[in-house]
């Protein structure tokens, strides 16, 4: 019998499709931004909720093996204030665990930012752990970097795998490192519109244009100058990179100095060709694959979890 999952926070459904590639069938979903919804349902047909998930009726929730959640991050990350749990975004931690509560799945995956780890001293893992634990599920965390699972991008982030104690699933292991074999440039698109190339009409100094001459490297244009990415690897793609010059990575790619599309962004977070971009602006497209998960460390995560289920 095919197992089933179920995702709070589910943005574009970057959790879902990992878990779809390794066998699962996901029968809901809850997401709150409306144009996040929109590119979801372009790729998938379970119901999903398009609401707050302070105002989702948890006793309608479905029974589900699997419940996943990339429940808001900006309240840990070194990007942000890092107020934790006084930011109201850093509730919906407790607002995951209650639904958890109620449907009571086999087991339970968290995603977020690494700096979940050590904020606070350390005390908000702790939290995050009791909560858990009290609620009938053992816990185990990890930090794992989607450069070690064969995509070219430094992007960090903590993955918390839960299972109901009352199972007894003592033998679940993260995933291995496997070699980086992609570069940045390969997933580049052959064609493309003279929008994303830089001149000075946007905001872009002859003098930062001029310095961009390694068509093997990626550039990241922080405000007011560029970094070279050392390792070959695009930097963490984040969900502001469509709003401005923050954050942005910029190639050269033989043609001139640009920044990456949206399907290469999508494509740098291991989503297929075949996952749909709908008609939607640009800067939502980038904020959805800034926010999105890495597809590949999903599925083997998935993998590893399938394993202990079956066993």
């Amino acid at each position: 019998m095919q197992m089933t999952k179920s995702s709070l926070y589910a943005g574009v459904g970057g959790i879902d499709l990992g878990f779809h590639q390794s066998g699962f069938n996901t029968i809901w979903a809850n997401e709150y931004d409306k144009n996040s919804a929109k590119t979801y349902t372009s790729n998938f047909s379970n119901k999903i909720y398009v609401q707050d998930i302070i105002t989702l009726d948890k006793s309608v929730m479905e029974y589900t093996d699997v419940l996943t959640a990339g429940f808001p991050c900006q309240s840990f990350s070194i990007a942000g204030y890092r107020e934790g749990f006084r930011d109201p975004r850093g509730q919906h931690f407790f607002h995951t665990m209650d639904v958890v509560k109620t449907v009571k799945p086999k087991c339970i995956l968290l995603e977020n930012v690494k700096n979940l780890t050590s904020h606070n001293k350390g005390e908000t893992m702790q939290i995050i752990d009791e909560e858990i634990n009290k609620s009938g599920y053992s816990c185990q965390w990890k930090v794992l970097n989607s450069m070690n699972f064969g995509v070219p991008q430094n992007r960090e982030r903590v993955y918390i795998v839960c299972f109901r104690k009352d199972l007894n699933i003592i033998n679940f292991e993260f995933p291995k490192p496997i070699e980086l074999k992609t570069s940045v440039h390969d997933l580049l698109e052959e064609k493309v519109d003279i929008k994303y190339y830089y001149t000075k009409k946007y905001n872009c100094s002859q003098q930062i244009i001029d310095s961009i001459d390694d068509k093997f490297a990626v550039y990241q244009w922080r405000r007011k100058y560029l970094r070279k990415n050392k390792s070959g690897v695009c930097p963490t793609l984040t969900a502001n990179m469509g709003t401005g010059g923050h954050n942005v990575p910029i190639i050269y790619d033989g043609t001139g100095v640009r920044k990456l599309t949206p399907r290469e962004c999508f494509r740098i977070q291991g989503f297929p060709d075949s996952f749909i971009l709908p008609d939607i602006s640009d800067s939502f497209l980038y904020y959805q694959a800034g926010n999105s998960v890495t597809i590949p460390v999903i599925k083997m995560l998935s993998n590893e979890i399938s394993k202990c289920l079956c066993d």
